[in-house]
């Protein structure tokens, strides 16, 4: 099914399910939560108000609770958990694939950890212990143990029967990993080559040693780069050892894109990646206040500047009107060259090493539209105020502006990056400072030296 078929499907049901509510048809709205997979349950939850999400959190199937909790954000997930009993909540957690366990525990009350670690096997215990032992957002967090294992000294004929054997394969498994007798990775050997390789060809002969391998503490973001740049359905997670620790399929890189994608939007408005649109606005209020007091204090900081050349203001009201023009058109300025680094920065594709580069370029840039712009905007000016003084001044001074955006665009979030500060979060509000800062400063200072 295409994006574009799914969404208004999506939002159909997502309207029959409000219009059941409504309409008080309980029965309705259970039936059609009941033909829904768990991540649509998710979806659906996360798109109601509190009261509506309630209500549709009740009528979802019990057996279904722990998939679709984690599903959820984390807001919308700690907002269920709260008002679930310790007794639903292990019992949804009850039967969950240990490595969706292992992105819901963290959320789950000490006591139902507890009980929940008691409840399980040996084995299903030590690999929720490995998994969580893994810091976030690396490969080992992603990574599941659900691997299919085999040597290479057996025939492709005697691994086709322990398959049968098995009767099941993990979900997504388009390779089985090929390990010795200390569990040391090999290579893969693909269900393609399994299936159409004779029979009595060993494993070993049939055998990708160039498959890649990841290291545990791979960032995830890296892990998402080579799942693109090779075009990967799963791969094998290995620790300096060369022992397979288990292995990472795509459906999980996806979530990564997907919340990544989502951070440098959120954080681009000093947000987090998963705020709820629908939370409280107490707990709205508080996060958001933080961005806002950072950006009133480089206000205040541009407000210094131009109060610094308030004689010549008054001596010359035209620059105040022209201000806007100059600080809009640097900090757009700023803003592509800053979100073309980070879209860099996020891709794999800029590095420190890069800088000199990119900021020669930049700056060309900015030079060659800041000329463009500057002979447009002095013409305008030429004509609406009759002075060639006053045009030849916001000119110089939007070629200026213009100019210290490029740099500060390249450098701002280079910088931060360097300094392990997450561009995305921080590099707007740097730049807007510079970028008014520098842009009312030529513009009133050229004033003060030229027209009063």
């Amino acid at each position: 099914m295409s994006a574009q078929s799914h969404r208004p499907e999506k939002a159909g049901r997502l309207a029959a399910l409000r219009e059941a509510l409504d309409d008080g048809a309980i029965r309705s709205a259970q039936r059609l939560i009941s033909t829904l997979h768990p991540a649509e349950v998710a979806q659906l939850l996360e798109s109601l108000p509190p009261a509506r999400r309630e209500i549709v959190w009740e009528l979802t199937d019990p057996e279904l609770d722990g998939d679709v909790l984690v599903e959820l954000s984390e807001d919308v997930r700690d907002e269920l958990i709260r008002d679930m009993d310790p007794e639903e909540l292990a019992a949804a957690a009850e039967g969950m694939e240990v490595d969706d366990l292992a992105d819901l525990i963290d959320s789950l009350p000490e006591t139902v950890t507890q009980q929940l670690l008691r409840n399980m096997d040996q084995q299903d215990r030590e690999r929720l212990t490995r998994m969580l032992s893994w810091p976030e957002d690396t490969a080992g967090s992603l990574m599941n143990t659900d691997t299919v294992s085999v040597r290479a000294d057996v025939s492709l004929e005697v691994v086709q029967r322990y398959l049968r054997m098995r009767g099941e394969l993990p979900e997504r498994t388009d390779r089985l990993f090929v390990v010795d007798r200390q569990d040391r990775f090999l290579g893969t050997v693909t269900l393609v080559r399994l299936l159409t390789d004779d029979p009595d060809r060993l494993v070993g002969l049939s055998l990708d040693t160039e498959a890649p391998r990841i290291a545990p503490d791979m960032p995830a973001s890296e892990v998402a780069q080579l799942f693109k740049a090779r075009d990967l359905v799963s791969t094998a997670v290995v620790d300096d050892a060369g022992l397979l620790l288990g292995r990472i399929t795509i459906d999980d890189v996806v979530d990564v894109i997907t919340e990544e994608a989502a951070h440098e939007v959120m954080a681009g408005a000093g947000l987090r990646d998963e705020e709820d649109v629908f939370a409280g606005v107490v707990p709205s209020t508080r996060r958001r206040s933080l961005w806002l007091g950072i950006n009133l204090a480089t206000a205040f900081l541009a407000s210094y500047v131009v109060s610094e050349f308030e004689g010549t203001i008054a001596k010359v009201a035209a620059l105040a009107v022209l201000m806007p023009i100059v600080a809009s058109m640097g900090g757009i300025a700023g803003t592509q060259t800053v979100t073309l680094i980070i879209r860099g920065i996020a891709l794999g594709q800029v590095q420190w090493r890069d800088t000199r580069w990119l900021l020669f370029r930049e700056i060309g840039v900015g030079v060659l539209n800041g000329l463009l712009m500057a002979a447009v905007v002095g013409v305008a000016t030429l004509l609406w105020l009759g002075t060639w003084k006053i045009a030849a001044i916001i000119g110089a001074a939007m070629l200026v502006n213009l100019f210290a955006a490029a740099a500060v665009g390249v450098i701002v979030p280079l910088s931060l990056r360097r300094l392990n500060i997450d561009p995305a979060l921080s590099a707007g509000v740097i730049l807007t400072t510079f970028t008014d800062c520098i842009g009312f400063a030529t513009l009133l200072g050229l004033g003060t030296l030229f027209l009063t």
